[in-house]
């Protein structure tokens, strides 16, 4: 009797959820090419398409709905039955992160956690997407938010700022703003509260921005190509205002409605590794917070310049906190 394709089933099922081939490739530990291979496997046994491609992902045929509709149940149920009796390993440690905050914060700062505890097995999932921790794949998860999380605990690492922010190249022919003409340029928008930043800093809004985008790293991407201005958020834009590929144009800075916060479920606060890597990680916001008070504006197209401490002194007087 030929062999039931449990593992294809599972590599569906996990392509279905997530929508996108490359998601499920990371959360499965699998290459795109082996992922794309069992999917293949399985539409051979089939003799169905269970996914048409195109450039926004995955979406399922009505055969592809139809089986994710029957199989995926009983695929939780195993692993919910197996869950009670498999031992968690507290010399492994699995992790949630944004992109945005994974690839400016924590991965640079990663290699000294590991040189500490090199013992431990280290996993981070870079998405955007919630954390479930219910089904028990992550011991933690570094979150932007308000730091309210029904049923779970939450520490603040630091508090974001806002800043206008652009490439040295859209200055090539045109001399830099004044604070009170940032509504003459194109203005990048997220989900960025340039109304707000008007209101506090003074300058007329424009009649509409120039290119709005659904997330940050998007956003930072349009502005690293020069196509205008954005709000940066202090943390990403930091790595690049120092390399020179992105100029903070003013001192003022405006505090972001979100921060960042260490976020994580009860059964974590018990597993050895996950209580090392927090005690790491908390030392390491707090000296990022120290900087940040000393952090200034570069005003240098070429990269990063100090400024004199009677000019931090006088930036830091116009930091304007934003909403709680």
């Amino acid at each position: 009797m030929e062999r039931l394709p449990l593992n294809a089933l599972l590599v569906f099922v996990t392509a279905a959820r997530a929508q996108n081939m490359t998601r499920a490739a990371e959360r499965l530990h699998l290459t795109v090419s082996a992922l794309s291979h069992q999917v293949r496997l399985l539409e051979q046994r089939t003799g169905c398409t269970l996914f048409l491609r195109g450039p926004r992902g995955l979406k399922l045929t009505a055969e592809g709905a139809c089986l994710l509709e029957k199989v995926a149940p009983h695929l939780d149920a195993i692993e919910l039955a197996l869950r009670p009796l498999t031992l968690r390993r507290h010399t492994a440690l699995s992790l949630s992160a944004l992109p945005s905050m994974a690839s400016s914060w924590l991965v640079p700062r990663l290699p000294r956690f590991v040189a500490l505890r090199p013992d431990l097995e280290l996993n981070l999932d870079s998405s955007i997407e919630r954390v479930d921790f219910a089904d028990g794949r992550f011991d933690a998860a570094l979150r932007y938010g308000l730091g309210e999380w029904e049923g779970l605990h939450s520490e603040l690492l630091f508090e974001e700022w806002l800043t206008p922010v652009a490439s040295p190249a859209l200055f090539t022919d045109r001399a830099r703003p004044r604070l009170d003409q940032l509504g003459q340029w194109p203005l990048l928008c997220e989900d960025d509260p340039w109304p707000r930043w008007f209101e506090q800093f003074g300058g007329e809004a424009p009649a509409r921005f120039g290119v709005t985008f659904s997330d940050s790293e998007t956003l930072q991407r349009a502005t690293l190509e020069g196509m205008g201005i954005s709000l940066g958020r202090a943390t990403m834009a930091r790595p690049l205002i120092e390399s020179g590929r992105l100029m903070g144009l003013f001192p003022e800075r405006m505090k972001a409605r979100y921060a960042h916060y260490l976020v994580y479920p009860d059964r974590s606060r018990e597993h050895a590794g996950f209580k090392a890597f927090r005690e790491w990680l908390l030392a390491e916001a707090e000296s990022f917070r120290a900087t940040e008070q000393d952090a200034v504006s570069v005003e240098s197209n070429t990269g990063a310049k100090k400024a004199p401490r009677a000019r931090l002194a006088r930036a830091l007087t116009r930091i304007t906190p934003g909403d709680p």
